[in-house]
């Protein structure tokens, strides 16, 4: 089939952009594909399930004049400033219309080794790329901007981590993978002409009126904070905690990327971490906006030389600019609050909201069942301490709460981590049957049935404190 694949990152940074090739699969192998997505990018599913397909998902049977490239980028992880970054397991295929109209890219997780690779394999395995594609599509379904997955591909190859795993490549939709990285890099070069058509790229792929402003680059930084505000208020009403929050993972259109250590928060708590590498949990559930703010700054640093040609004037921008992110976060999770608790937009409940924090927290209430159950009359259950909690509901009935409103927007169903992770080991084993069940439900999320009653429900009491792992 013929696949336009264009190149217009590499066309617009080519300095950014090294040209690369995928490691050859032995036995590739589809394991799991997203027929709607493909259709919307003028892709034929029945096409990618051939053998030719399926290679083309590992991008070993490439479309004529396409060039997959590694991209440049730098980045601060867990707040230490890292200059040469990059795709060290990645590839970029290139860039595909979608059924809106826009670009998307179509970028390759796990294809071997590349100049940024950093004495890693470049490999991935099997676990972790079903794991980002079960989690980044339940995202797209609870309306949350991500990248999207398009196929996971088992290679044949077998991988090396704390014992041999099966090897498998994610094919990975994005809107870009532009990052505040990509600009940290790009200012590390001292080459203002590069920065400059670093922004111009990412002007006119995601915030093209930005260029009629009066000034172009502040008003992208403007956009980029906007849209970032939006999208960490949308983690924390689900009780998404991302995990990995470096720099590096903080894309410019605003978009979920990344979903290494990811999880949802079950019981309700701001000091939720998750990932086995997040000692000081820099990266807790109550930090990522504040951690969102940091990574903005460091973005509003590498576009200095844009703002202004002098420097304490491009300072004093980037300073008004930045001050605004708190408010618009504010503003999204209050809105987004009152809707999960079906109060209407302009009522003042800000006491209620803490004091409801305060019960979910000091009780351990599941986050998701409780905000489902709330609107069925159900919630009360949940909670240990029933006199704090009588008292709160009667607060809340008496602002008459739009229960049919709640109900879309509270969903029944989430990744569950116990869930994700009997999925996962049954599909490496060969079992597609849980992952399928699923990826049903978190795909449909607002769509409560009797028959996946046990998909909405918490990990077993018992179970112990749940770890994640990068998966590199």
């Amino acid at each position: 089939m013929s696949i336009p694949l264009s190149r217009r990152f590499a066309d617009a940074v080519p300095e950014m952009a090294i040209p690369w090739a995928a490691d050859d699969a032995p036995s590739p192998r589809l394991l799991v594909l997203n027929d709607l997505l493909a259709v919307d990018l003028g892709l034929d599913p029945d096409w990618l399930r051939s053998p030719d397909g399926v290679r083309f998902l590992v991008g070993r049977h490439l479309p004529k004049g396409a060039t997959p490239v590694a991209q440049a980028y730098a980045g601060h992880q867990f707040g230490n400033y890292s200059p040469r970054l990059g795709d060290g397991r990645a590839l970029l295929l290139g860039e595909l219309v979608h059924a809106d109209g826009l670009p998307r890219d179509l970028h390759l997780k796990g294809s071997g080794r590349t100049p940024f690779s950093r004495g890693g394999d470049g490999f991935a395995a099997v676990g972790p790329m079903l794991r980002e594609y079960v989690v980044s599509e339940a995202m797209h379904a609870l309306g949350i901007p991500t990248t999207r997955s398009l196929a996971v591909v088992a290679t044949g190859r077998e991988i090396r981590r704390e014992t041999m795993l099966p090897g498998a490549v994610l094919a990975r939709v994005a809107g870009s993978h532009l990052r505040v990285g990509s600009f940290q890099y790009a200012r590390a070069t001292d080459d203002v002409d590069l920065l400059r058509r670093l922004a111009d790229h990412a002007i006119a792929r995601h915030h093209p009126a930005a260029a009629d402003a009066e000034n172009p680059y502040l008003a992208l930084f403007d956009a980029v904070v906007a849209a970032q505000s939006s999208l960490v208020a949308r983690w924390m009403l689900v009780g998404f905690v991302h995990g990995v929050m470096n720099t590096d993972n903080v894309t410019i259109c605003g978009e979920t990327i990344d979903y290494g250590p990811c999880a949802f928060m079950e019981a309700y708590d701001p000091a939720a971490v998750f990932s086995s590498i997040d000692h000081g949990g820099r990266y807790a559930y109550g930090n990522q906006p504040g951690i969102t703010g940091w990574n903005l700054a460091r973005l509003a640093e590498s576009l200095l030389p844009l703002f202004a040609d002098d420097q304490d004037r491009a300072i004093a921008l980037a300073v008004d600019a930045l001050g605004a992110f708190p408010g618009l976060y504010e503003n999204a999770v209050t809105a987004g609050t009152h809707a999960k608790l079906g109060l209407p937009p302009g009522i003042d409940a800000g006491t209620l909201v803490e004091d409801l924090r305060t019960i979910l927290r000091d009780n351990h209430v599941d986050h998701t069942s409780f905000h489902r159950r709330l609107a069925t009359g159900a919630a009360r259950d949940l909670v240990l301490d029933l006199a704090a909690i009588d008292g709160w509901l009667a607060r809340w009935r008496a602002l008459s709460p739009d229960t049919d409103a709640m109900r879309l927007v509270n969903p029944a169903y989430v990744p569950r981590n116990h869930l994700v992770e009997q999925a996962l080991a049954a599909a490496v084993d060969g079992d597609n049957t849980p992952l399928t069940r699923l990826l049903d439900a978190v795909t449909d999320p607002f769509a409560e049935t009797g028959d996946r009653a046990e998909l909405a429900e918490p990990a077993p009491a018992g179970s112990g404190a749940y770890q994640t792992f990068c998966g590199t």
